[in-house]
């Protein structure tokens, strides 16, 4: 006797579950158990999945900070040595995935000459340049200052304010994966080819909408605990860097590629990191429970 087809209900939430494992498995190290061949479509479908891994991601960054305050990494120079190896976690983790896309938009926006064909024959070009090397080293001396801050701070805070500063972590890398739906819904593929144009040609629309709008919103909640000047900065920061990058992307290439999604995830983390450790600095700490 033939087996009874599955329901619609567990059709869909088996999709979902593979979505989201591609998601994962595309966008970090982690050893998620989904195949590296899926299907175009399938790509589409773990788009919207992009902020949960950004949530994980955030997680255990947050998980090794407090585990560093736990070890008497707490401020000074054990901080500097704490957002260290929280960068050192966040870099391997990603694969430098994202680095390697902005690097290679260094390269080709200055070699590129305003030239769109010049420019994408450098974007697929496997060495980096000169510019590259510097974009790469600024950026990550940028998160490692800005890391070394909110690190700082935090650990002269008590009760809800050291919990602040952690929600700083959870927080900026869903803000910088939900930028990947915000790009990729208002804007067209530069190429017809590649998983960039199948991510826009296949993305569930509505789906997406909801995970960057509920995703951007929850994080600017968290954050807000901190302080309300201190959401607002990295919001500013989330929408300067995304109608910037967009609006540089549409004049040289005419849409996006998966490089310019990977610089804009880069540009997002590093803006939004600046932002909230100068308002921190600015204001002189985090927000602490009452007592």
């Amino acid at each position: 006797m033939a087996d009874a087809p599955a329901s619609p209900v567990v059709t869909a939430l088996t999709h979902a579950w593979r979505a989201l494992l591609l998601a994962g498995r595309f966008l970090t190290r982690w050893p998620f158990p989904a195949a590296v061949d899926a299907p175009p479509f399938l790509y589409g479908s773990a788009a919207p999945f992009y902020p949960v891994i950004g949530l994980l991601l955030g997680s255990v960054l947050a998980a090794v900070a407090l585990a560093g305050r736990a070890l008497g990494l707490a401020d000074g120079a054990g901080a500097a040595v704490l957002a260290l190896l929280v960068l050192g976690l966040w870099v391997w983790s990603t694969g430098a995935l994202h680095l390697d896309g902005l690097a290679d938009c260094a390269d080709a926006w200055v070699g590129g000459l305003g030239s769109r064909e010049r420019t994408l024959a450098i974007m697929k070009d496997p060495h980096i340049g000169a510019m590259g090397v510097v974009v790469l080293v600024l950026v990550l001396l940028a998160k490692l200052v800005a890391l070394w801050v909110v690190l700082d701070v935090s650990a002269g805070a008590e009760g809800a304010g050291l919990w602040h500063g952690l929600w700083v972590l959870v927080g900026v890398p869903v803000l910088a994966r939900a930028q990947i739906l915000w790009l990729v819904l208002t804007t067209s593929a530069a190429r017809p080819e590649g998983l960039g144009a199948a991510l826009g040609a296949y993305l569930p629309r509505g789906p997406a909408w909801f995970a960057a709008a509920f995703g951007s919103a929850a994080v600017f909640g968290l954050i807000a605990g901190t302080g309300l000047a201190v959401a607002l900065m990295a919001a500013a920061a989330m929408a300067w860097v995304l109608l910037g990058w967009r609006r540089s992307l549409l004049q040289r290439l005419g849409g996006y590629t998966g490089d310019g999604i990977g610089a804009l995830v880069e540009l997002t983390e590093t803006l939004v990191l600046l932002a909230v450790a100068l308002t921190l600095a600015a204001d002189g700490g985090l927000v602490s429970a009452p007592a």
